[in-house]
């Protein structure tokens, strides 16, 4: 996920400055990231919440102008429009490639859960945030979607489908508004690669301290900071990746590791609470049963969906990942460690 922060900021920031190369606003980003996660979450908190607010009055201000700019009959010239939902002129296979795709940009309502135990009643206060941060992020994509879709209905006129978005906000708004979301969307690509970075650093962190990765680099803490700065470095080492590969690979890659493991959680469930603690009523039969079984379907369905190239990607992951595992267990002869979560535990935020 930091990757695909890196690779869009390179994107949208070489479109609006052609004469500088990509690779400058990569590794800039990503330099910055580094820096700030290494000092610490209480620097990222405080920068993230600054750029939530003011991302969600830029998402307030498009909306009004792109209603605005529908009302001027300079598009589809209707605001209720089933259109962005369902396109008859378009093949239903066109939704599910596109789904498959996109869906990375909801990816990282669970990467909260790697703070667990830096959080205040974490039993309470992480299945909340899951459940808030689906939800919001889920309006609030749907919400710009739509009304882009509404004042910019040929997708196929696009000069870059990637960096779209500078088109359809210099349409509503102008330069001007162009140039307050270049800076917020400098603010957001910041924010969403230090929360990814950092969640991603915390779980390397645990399954070090924990032995399911050598203890000694992954499973320490710098002695000041007190965050983990060698899966800090790790991270950013593997994000100079978005200096080589398309935004369209890495987004795909991402999505295949994200529905492989969504389906594995949503058969785990039928496991755990179905199957194990026969929880069979009515209620348990649709929350454990068949609400799972729809879960681990459509993400299946998406995942065959998806390019070749992150198939054997990924696939190749997955077996670099399970002979790892025959090592740790020595031919799958022991169990292999098990994550635990110490609500006693936490690392100073300073």
């Amino acid at each position: 996920m930091p990757m695909v922060n890196y690779l869009v900021f390179g994107i949208f920031f070489s479109a609006a400055f052609p004469t500088i190369p990509s690779y400058i606003w990569i590794l800039g980003m990503l330099i910055l990231v580094t820096f700030i996660n290494i000092k610490g979450l209480k620097i990222a908190t405080n920068v993230n919440a600054f750029i939530t607010i003011f991302a969600f009055l830029f998402i307030v201000i498009f909306i009004g102008f792109s209603i605005k700019e529908i009302f001027m009959g300079e598009s589809t010239a209707t605001l209720l429009s089933l259109e962005p939902f369902y396109n008859s002129k378009e093949p239903f296979s066109y939704t599910i490639a596109g789904a498959a795709l996109l869906c990375f940009c909801f990816l990282g309502f669970e990467s909260v859960t790697a703070f667990a135990e830096e959080t205040v009643n974490p039993k309470k206060t992480i299945p909340r945030a899951v459940i808030l941060i689906t939800l919001g992020g889920g309006l609030i994509f749907t919400s710009v979607s739509y009304f882009s879709y509404l004042v910019w209905p040929e997708y196929n006129t696009f000069n870059n489908p990637d960096s779209a978005a500078y088109e359809i906000i210099k349409l509503v708004g102008g330069k001007a508004m162009y140039s307050v979301y270049l800076a917020l969307y400098a603010l957001a690509v910041l924010g969403s690669a230090m929360s990814s970075q950092a969640s991603a650093s915390r779980v390397l962190y645990t399954m070090g301290r924990d032995g399911q990765f050598p203890k000694k680099f992954f499973g320490s803490l710098h002695p000041r900071y007190r965050t983990p700065v060698n899966n800090i470095l790790i991270i950013s080492f593997v994000s100079l990746l978005a200096l080589f590969l398309s935004l369209d690979l890495v987004a795909s890659f991402i999505n295949f590791g994200a529905f492989l493991a969504y389906t594995c959680v949503n058969i785990s469930v039928i496991a755990h609470y179905y199957i194990r603690n026969r929880e069979r009523s009515v209620k348990g039969t649709v929350l454990y049963l068949f609400v799972p079984i729809i879960g681990a379907a459509l993400d299946i369905l998406l995942l065959v969906n998806l390019d070749a190239h992150s198939k054997v990607l990924g696939v190749s992951w997955l077996i670099i990942g399970f002979i790892y595992l025959l090592v740790l267990t020595k031919g799958l002869k022991k169990q292999p460690p098990v994550l635990k979560i110490e609500e006693n535990y936490s690392v100073d935020l300073k």
